[in-house]
């Protein structure tokens, strides 16, 4: 089956995130999926099917996506996963080194206006360098701010804490450690000579 191409949906005027990516708010959105319907009055867009979103290098997946856009042209995405399947994203992170995030829910929510993704259910967030993870998130709900890189959990899929819900859970990897700098052995002190006694 065919897929259908939806270019351009994100606004080139949106901010740029301060963490993730810069370059990815100048770069135009492009969303496959086998099947699309757009209502231009209600400013709707749904799709189905293998849903792919990438913009620069964030890349979303999902079985289903739902687009509403305000009147300044944000964008506002409602990912869900196929059934037995969760829905996914991956984006770079700025700094030195190849830094990533990626995040997987039964639902994800992203807001092109704040750069914040949502994760409910089932929600799971990971930071690595390279394909090493250096932190694991795993929640009933996981909200990730991009721009100042910080992430919150919360033990209820309604995206707040409540009692007897259950717990949130979280992996830090140890920091690598430079080698401490080898210290050079003092040089053995030269004895003194011992005079004989008789001998001049």
């Amino acid at each position: 089956m065919k897929k259908i191409l939806l270019l351009s949906l994100f606004s080139l005027a949106v901010m740029g995130a301060a963490h993730a990516e810069k370059a990815d708010s100048e770069k135009e959105a492009v969303i496959t999926a086998q099947r699309g319907q757009v209502d231009d009055i209600k400013q709707i867009r749904t799709l189905t099917g293998d849903v792919v979103l990438v913009k620069g290098t964030l890349t979303m997946k999902a079985g289903r996506a739902l687009i509403t856009e305000d009147p300044q042209g944000y964008q506002f995405i409602t990912f869900w996963g196929e059934a037995g399947k969760l829905a996914t994203f991956r984006q770079k992170r700025d700094g030195a080194g190849d830094l990533w995030v990626e995040g997987e829910a039964e639902r994800v929510e992203y807001n092109n206006k704040t750069e914040v993704v949502k994760l409910f259910s089932k929600a799971k967030l990971t930071r690595l360098q390279g394909s090493k993870p250096t932190d694991v998130a795993n929640g009933a709900f996981i909200s990730y701010d991009s721009r100042n890189e910080l992430f919150n959990m919360e033990n209820s899929d309604s995206g707040t804490s409540a009692p007897g819900a259950g717990s949130v859970r979280m992996v830090i990897q140890p920091k690598n450690k430079p080698a401490a700098e080898k210290t050079p052995a003092a040089p053995a002190p030269v004895p003194t000579p011992v005079p004989t006694p008789g001998k001049k």
